[in-house]
């Protein structure tokens, strides 16, 4: 077991059929910012991650390989998730702002929560789900 302090251990992996432009939204729409990027043949990305806070998420091109047999995109089953990563941002506020004026799909409009914190949800440019709120769990719950 690692004793690194810094970051989290558990890393969503998500695969986009245009990753490049998925790369570049996620920075615009949900400040992400880009800690490696690994082209591939064409346009497709091998392999990147991109970070927010002490969080990343890992970014890929779709693929025919093994990984990619796992794995469909939302519009291959109608729109289904079946986990969605939750990201906490101080300013919840603000990033709901970011987000819908770069265009991301609002699914659940920004609110406080009972269990503390504000909360919205809201689909990508592939319509990935994603859930984003002040609530940190890390910190006992404490968010505005």
């Amino acid at each position: 077991m690692s004793t690194k302090s810094e970051g989290s251990t558990i890393i969503p992996a998500l695969r986009y059929r245009n990753a490049a432009a998925a790369i570049e939204w996620l920075c615009e729409a949900f400040g992400f910012e880009k800690k490696l990027v690994e082209p591939g043949e064409g346009n497709a990305i091998m392999h990147a991650e991109l970070t927010l806070g002490g969080g990343m998420v890992m970014i890929g091109s779709v693929a025919k390989d093994d990984f990619g047999a796992l794995m469909k995109q939302p519009d291959e089953v109608g729109g289904a998730e079946t986990q969605r990563p939750y990201v906490v941002v101080a300013d919840i506020a603000g990033h709901y702002a970011r987000a819908k004026a770069a265009g991301a799909k609002i699914v659940d409009e920004l609110e406080k929560k009972e269990y503390g914190g504000s909360a919205y949800s809201c689909r990508d440019l592939e319509e990935h789900h994603w859930y984003f709120g002040s609530y940190d769990p890390w910190d006992g719950g404490v968010g505005a």
